[in-house]
């Protein structure tokens, strides 16, 4: 399978970034099978405009690859800091650029510097999920205090933080993988 996470922080100094880093680490010690790409929305120049990329041919030339990737996925992860009570403007404007998840499992990860670890963003973004016809897993991972977490590397300083990590992982792995052992319309 196939998995992307997707960093929305488009702060070039995101903190959200370490938990993006330590995600694919763990990700990659579960699914040592499966290919596991993160696509940052810092990476792309993605337009403000209502273009849907149905295909690679739909998109601009700077953003084949970017299209490539989303058509390649079976399963997202979503990391997003909260900003301002929600998801970023870029992370959302990432995705208004494509179709509908078309029933693709979707991992949801928020991060704040504050006690509450963006939980306000995760409802958010579970809202967004279900509406682009995704289905996010019940568990989601919410990280408060993201900046005393996790070092530059993406290495957790806080080891009893590990088990909510370890609880999104496996939940996560368990909904991608059940979706995928029986196709819809079987």
């Amino acid at each position: 399978m196939n998995y992307t996470i997707i960093s929305g922080s488009q702060n070039r100094a995101s903190i959200t970034f370490r938990a993006v880093k330590h995600l694919e680490d763990r990700l990659a010690k579960e699914l040592s099978e499966d290919k596991i790409t993160i696509i940052d929305v810092r990476d792309y120049d993605i337009p403000l405009d209502i273009q849907v990329y149905q295909d690679e041919g739909d998109a601009p030339e700077h953003l084949t690859d970017l299209v490539s990737t989303i058509y390649a996925t079976d399963a997202f992860i979503l990391v997003t800091p909260e900003y301002n009570g929600c998801y970023t403007p870029a992370l959302k404007n990432l995705l208004n650029h494509f179709p509908k998840f078309s029933h693709k499992p979707i991992g949801i990860v928020t991060a704040s510097d504050g006690a509450l670890g963006g939980m306000r963003a995760a409802q958010q973004l579970q809202l967004l999920s279900i509406a682009h016809f995704g289905i996010p897993s019940a568990t989601m991972l919410v990280i408060p205090r993201v900046h005393k977490l996790f070092e530059e590397d993406g290495t957790l300083v806080d080891p009893t933080f590990q088990r909510q990590i370890d609880n999104f992982i496996l939940e996560f792995i368990w909904l991608s993988k059940t979706i995928y052992q029986q196709p819809i319309g079987q």
